[in-house]
């Protein structure tokens, strides 16, 4: 398949687990990719396996000088920008009673004031046939104990995408957000255990956890013309976890 032969895209947070699957991707699919995290290691070991047409650029989705080094270096190698994955992630569980500023901020720092940078920023490199693609979350529709700062800032980014859409009317450039239940990345996997992915897996129609390659193929459509007709929708990726 080659659905983005030739488009640049950028993933944030994509130096592992969904970023990582979805750079997989979009490059076997003719994209050349823009990785963006935090960790420099994890960025180099990224790269080396996707290979020559990927790069990474270090930084933080909530620091807009970051922001701006990854937008310079994409402008200087590529001209212009096809595809934005605002992927970053961040957040973990605390009951209420015991929330704390810090905790908050996590969450929103990243999920949120990230989101918004890193789309904001990417604009002015972006055109008619353009996507934008927003890692949302099943508990940003049904919620979760002990997630209320993680599931909240994801339904933000539910309407985050509805409010673009009418923001970029006239700019051709659509917004969606691709929602993932329980996933099986390697950072899950080691911490929940064995029997942890069988019972998240257990909590889904399907009766297993997703496969990061298989967010990484919804996102692919997302990103391709194949979707022309989609702005402002949400695509869950979770098993039927919050469908039913």
């Amino acid at each position: 398949m080659t659905r983005l032969n030739g488009r640049t895209a950028v993933i944030t947070g994509g130096a592992t687990g969904i970023g990582l699957a979805t750079a997989k991707r979009f490059i076997e699919e003719g994209a050349f990719v823009f990785i963006f995290g935090r960790r420099q290691e994890a960025l180099d070991a990224a790269v080396a396996e996707l290979g020559p047409n990927a790069r990474a650029v270090k930084g933080s989705v909530s620091n807009p000088a970051d922001l701006d080094r990854l937008y310079a270096a994409v402008k200087a190698e590529r001209g212009t920008l096809d595809i934005v994955f605002a992927n970053a992630g961040a957040g973990g569980p605390l009951a209420l009673g015991k929330i704390t500023a810090e905790h908050i901020d996590e969450a929103f720092d990243t999920n949120v004031k990230g989101a918004i940078f890193t789309v904001q920023q990417a604009l002015p490199l972006m055109g008619r046939g353009a996507s934008i693609i927003l890692t949302g979350s099943s508990a940003g529709t049904t919620g979760a104990p002990a997630f209320s700062a993680y599931s909240a800032s994801k339904a933000a980014v539910r309407n985050l995408a509805r409010t673009w859409a009418e923001d970029l009317k006239g700019t051709g450039i659509r917004v969606n957000v691709l929602s993932p239940g329980p996933t099986a990345t390697d950072l899950a996997k080691a911490a929940l255990g064995e029997e942890g992915v069988k019972a998240f897996g257990a909590m889904t129609p399907l009766q297993r956890m997703g496969d990061p390659a298989e967010i990484g193929a919804v996102a692919a459509f997302l990103a391709s013309s194949d979707s022309s007709f989609m702005t402002a929708s949400e695509v869950a990726v979770d098993g039927g976890l919050a469908q039913l």
